[in-house]
């Protein structure tokens, strides 16, 4: 009896695999050359997973007689892995709009968020909004993403900043992890912003006393699935030691390290995310050499955003030294109320242009390191048997 398939990719003039050596993450010699097949076919499983790829002719004999459910002929085209989104804020109510003038006309992104925008103007609305009125808002968002490629994202809570709060967020997180079909990354980023009323040692204790045993209660009995923990290191935020006391907790209770650093200030948060044994840290505009010496040591990823320094004016991470220093560097969008890009293509361009990536680094970055940087690239990342079968086609014969 012939088995039955998910899906038949038929004759692509070009594959790119990525990689094709169960590597987690490329970095250093590695990025120079990804690994693409031509005149390619791929089958997914019926579970969602590749189950073959290779020369169109030999998949074809190898399959010949099964039934699948659907068969996309892609001559002339192109198949590349679906793209991760390593860094996004999307759950969140109030637009920021008018901060957008004050920029143009001068203010930093620290004037704003002391005048009581910012972060803290998204925080306002987003207490004020349901639960419905939030899923509503980021299922629109993440179609957008979908759209443009995108396949796994990371989701950050963070506009909370009280308990109640935070876990709306993560529920809005869970429920569309469960209802769509796009891979989610939960991560708890109650540290974003030290709330009003509160110092940033009050605002800790309150996270490690509270919420962190309240998130670890939901986890363990499975109403919430939350991945990674996260702090905004930043001066007139989160210092060095409230940021370690935060990330310790969450490492105890299970918690990837993935946090915001360096972005503003050199804080030496890369070497605090190194020792700490992080899986990635974002931003590292204000990164040090040392910084990215103990993040090529630690294999620690650095997750890069472009719009981010484009939009605040900011000057650019420092790819290149981190790519020759043979850092693990991925990439993601930042979407937020502050930085609307839904497109991880446009992410690749600005990393090309304005970091000075080349078109494979980007695409690498934009993949299985992306993947790695959530701790998913044994699932996501490259096109790969045993892999989640999540790809894009794109009207193009060649990637490059």
């Amino acid at each position: 009896m012939a088995n039955s398939h998910r899906l038949l990719l038929e004759n692509a003039q070009q594959v790119v695999l990525v990689c094709a050596r169960g590597e987690r993450f490329l970095a250093g010699p590695a990025l120079r050359s990804l690994a693409v097949l031509e005149g390619a076919s791929l089958v997914v499983g019926t579970d969602g997973f590749i189950k073959a790829i290779g020369p169109a002719d030999a998949i074809q004999r190898q399959f010949s007689g099964e039934t699948f459910e659907e068969r996309i002929d892609c001559s002339g085209k192109c198949v590349l892995p679906g793209l991760v989104d390593a860094h996004t804020h999307p759950v969140w109510a109030g637009e920021r709009v008018h901060e957008f003038a004050m920029k143009l006309a001068g203010a930093t992104y620290m004037d704003i968020h002391q005048a009581g925008g910012g972060i803290n103007f998204t925080v306002q609305h987003t207490r004020q909004a349901s639960e419905e009125e939030l899923f509503r808002s980021f299922r629109s968002q993440l179609q957008c993403m979908m759209r443009a490629g995108t396949t796994l994202v990371e989701c950050k809570s963070g506009y909370g900043l009280n308990l109640d709060t935070e876990l709306k967020m993560l529920r809005v997180i869970e429920r569309a992890r469960r209802e769509l079909q796009l891979g989610l990354s939960a991560t708890y980023c109650g540290a974003h912003s030290v709330p009003k009323g509160k110092t940033a040692i009050e605002a800790a204790d309150d996270i490690i006393s509270y919420h962190l045993p309240r998130l670890k209660e939901l986890r363990e009995n499975g109403e919430l699935h939350v991945d990674n923990i996260d702090v905004f290191c930043e001066k007139g935020v989160f210092d060095l030691e409230t940021t370690r006391r935060i990330l310790e907790g969450g490492k105890k209770m299970g918690l990837q390290i993935n946090f915001h650093g360096d972005e503003l200030h050199p804080m030496k948060a890369a070497e605090l995310g190194a020792e700490l044994g992080a899986q990635a840290i974002s931003h590292l505009e204000e990164v040090s050499d040392e910084g990215i010496a103990a993040m090529a040591a630690a294999r620690c990823s650095a997750i890069l955003l472009p719009t981010t320094a484009y939009m605040l004016r900011l000057k650019q991470p420092r790819a290149r030294k981190m790519l020759d220093e043979g850092v693990v560097v991925a990439l993601g969008s930042d979407f937020n109320p502050n930085a609307y890009c839904f497109s991880m293509p446009m992410v690749m361009h600005l990393a090309c242009v304005n970091m000075r990536m080349s078109m494979p680094e980007a695409l690498a970055a934009a993949t299985i390191n992306a993947a790695y940087a959530l701790g998913k690239s044994h699932t996501h990342g490259s096109l790969e048997v045993g892999k989640q079968g999540d790809l894009v086609i794109i009207n193009a014969s060649r990637k490059w």
